[in-house]
């Protein structure tokens, strides 16, 4: 017994080794290094944190902008003109003729030599400029700002994406250093100054602290106040009668004895607010349309904080276009929807419509797009920030905050003009000492909204870097979506200065959708003011070309060649084919929700309570 019990213990001993090796092994290796797999996730993890850490903090010092980018394109630039001596021969020879005609017009102009025409384009259109020793600034300029653009310009075969962004830097810098922007070298700021003593720059200073503490307060910008949204803007007659965490609907009252059978269902951008489209009653599209016979209803956005940063582009189809079409579509059932997107509200209805027929779910009577893209190849002028480094760079600035704050877009699109959009106000506001008079279209560009983090990066990676709509790569719910599936009227509206959604890449979408019938049409005017035209616009011109097939097409030289050009606003236009594709108005105007407390209610009056945050 004793023996067999001395076995068992022996036996218990050994079994029972290895773990107390194993534990001791343990306790002495606890300080040593991890194996090289398990520790390189978190060593991965807290490189991309300081990356992001010290991207943000370089974006505190260039307002945002990757200078990475720009340093590439500055160096690539610089390579290729080394190993190019006849066109460094080439600079050089037109660098000697500019440097000599300033000097020989700087002789003429002390005798009082007027300045050749075409300087008015570069801000000297006065007749100050003409006179000793300002003409000769203005032209001395002139020559330095034609070398510089001449020196930056590559071949029509070697432009790209570098080349473009070398560009707009140059512009930037050639643009910042005009003699107009500064006091001592703008004849017309002097002669205002020794007019008034002086009193516009004390006006200009109290216009720069104003807007300074506004800055810091977190304010709008100043004369905003005179279009208080409800009051002065945004005040066609409504109703919210539908709200989620990231949407409020708005249902108009009809302003008509009858209306057309199809509601229409507007989805803005929501990198702005939504009363763009209903501004002063004399420009408000909401209203035309009601006051045409037509249902409307809006979506209006909710300005997003830290707290949604994690809403991504799915959450924006589901939550933003889906839910309210289904409000609409239960509101107003067994009839079709005008669907209308504007900006990327319009790139949403495009991926939302493709999601809906891959189901086979058809709820459209007509698709309209406004100054919306749906291939990005081609963005124009917003491509000197799309890219890798770039994005980056933003998400870095939207990790802490969990947003990109609304001045950060303002100032990137302000670079874009930087003459019109920056330095002219900055002149004439600090040292003119003259605020400009705002109009409604202006307070709603000072109204600004945040994007959240997620949505954000997806948008910029997803559609304009990757291009994932246009090559078919889109997925909704890890579903691919095709846009040829869209087979609904649809009207596609471009403007012709936009720099936003360049007009020739809204034509595009064209050949990625199967319509047979299809209107294109282009206006004057740019992404903003060419949509809000008003029904009546003096200075408003329009070209409009339908097609009845699927697939017959143009480039856009020849459309515009083929396409006739006409007067006014296209406003008109447009309304009578949404008429033309709608029940004829034979019932009465369908009453709006009943006041709040009733079954099935409406929530408040419109503007509703998002577009005031």
């Amino acid at each position: 017994m004793a023996v067999h019990s001395k076995k068992k213990a022996r036996t218990r001993r050994r079994r029972a080794a290895p773990k107390a090796r194993t534990t001791a092994e343990a306790r002495t290796t606890a300080g040593a290094p991890e194996p090289p797999a398990a520790a390189a996730a978190p060593k991965a993890a807290l490189k991309a944190q300081i990356e992001r850490h010290l991207r943000a903090q370089l974006a505190a010092l260039t307002g945002g902008l990757a200078p990475d980018d720009y340093l590439n394109a500055w160096w690539e630039w610089y390579l290729k003109l080394a190993t190019q001596p006849p066109r460094q021969a080439q600079l050089a020879r037109s660098a000697y003729e500019k440097i000599l005609d300033s000097w020989q017009f700087m002789a003429r102009a002390a005798g009082g030599a007027p300045l050749a025409p075409g300087h008015e384009e570069l801000g000297f259109s006065d007749a100050a400029w003409n006179v000793w020793p300002f003409n000769a600034y203005a032209r001395t300029y002139a020559n330095w700002a034609s070398w510089w653009q001449q020196a930056l310009q590559p071949p029509a075969a070697a432009a790209d994406a570098e080349q473009s962004r070398l560009s707009f830097a140059g512009r930037l810098l050639l643009e910042a250093a005009s003699p107009a922007n500064f006091l001592q070298t703008n004849p017309e700021l002097l002669n205002k100054t020794a007019a008034e003593s002086g009193q516009n720059l004390i006006r200009g200073l109290k216009n720069w602290l104003e807007d300074a503490q506004r800055a810091v307060r977190g304010g709008r910008a100043a004369g905003t106040e005179q279009f208080e949204v409800g009051k002065e803007v945004a005040v066609t007659p409504g109703k919210v009668v539908f709200r989620n965490r990231l949407i409020e609907l708005l249902q108009y009252a009809p302003q008509t004895p009858a209306v057309y059978a199809e509601p229409i269902l507007i989805t803005p951008a929501w990198i702005m607010k939504y009363y763009i489209l209903d501004l002063s009653p004399r420009n408000s599209l909401v209203r035309y349309l009601v006051e045409k016979g037509h249902t409307v209803f809006m979506i209006s956005w909710k300005n997003p904080s830290a707290a949604d940063r994690e809403l991504g582009l799915d959450d924006y189809l589901q939550l933003g276009f889906l839910d309210a079409l289904a409000e609409v579509r239960r509101l107003i059932p067994q009839r079709k929807v005008h669907a209308i997107g504007y900006c990327i509200g319009g790139t949403l209805l495009a991926i939302a419509a493709a999601a809906l027929a891959r189901t086979g779910d058809t709820p459209f009577a007509s698709i309209s797009l406004l100054a919306a893209q749906t291939d990005f190849s081609e963005p124009g002028e917003l491509s000197v920030f799309i890219t890798p480094s770039q994005i980056a760079m933003l998400e870095a600035m939207m990790a802490k905050s969990g947003v990109l704050e609304s001045e950060r877009m303002g100032a990137a699109f302000g670079l874009l003009r930087s003459r019109d959009l920056l330095w002219t106000p900055a002149v004439n506001q600090y040292m003119r000492g003259e605020r400009p008079k705002l109009n409604d279209l202006m307070a709603w560009n000072a109204d600004g909204t945040r994007m959240p983090w997620r949505m954000h990066s997806e948008y910029l990676e997803r559609l304009y870097l990757k291009n994932e709509l246009a090559r078919g790569e889109f997925t909704v719910k890890g579903e691919r979506i095709d846009l040829s599936a869209l087979r609904a009227p649809m009207f596609v509206v471009g403007t012709e200065t936009d720099h936003v959604a360049p007009w020739r890449s809204v034509y595009k979408v064209r050949g990625l959708t199967r319509s047979s019938d299809y209107t294109f049409l282009l206006t004057s005017g740019g992404h903003n003011a060419g949509i809000v035209s008003g029904p009546v616009h003096p200075r408003r011109r329009h070209r409009m070309l339908t097609w009845s097939n699927a697939t017959a097409t143009l480039s856009p030289d020849e459309w515009l060649k083929s396409a006739p050009l006409l007067e006014g606003s296209w406003w008109p236009a447009w309304q009578r084919w949404l008429a033309e594709r709608s029940t004829p108005k034979r019932q009465p105007a369908r009453a709006l929700p009943a006041a709040a407390g009733a079954a099935r209610s409406a929530l408040e009056d419109a503007p509703g309570r998002y577009v005031r945050e």
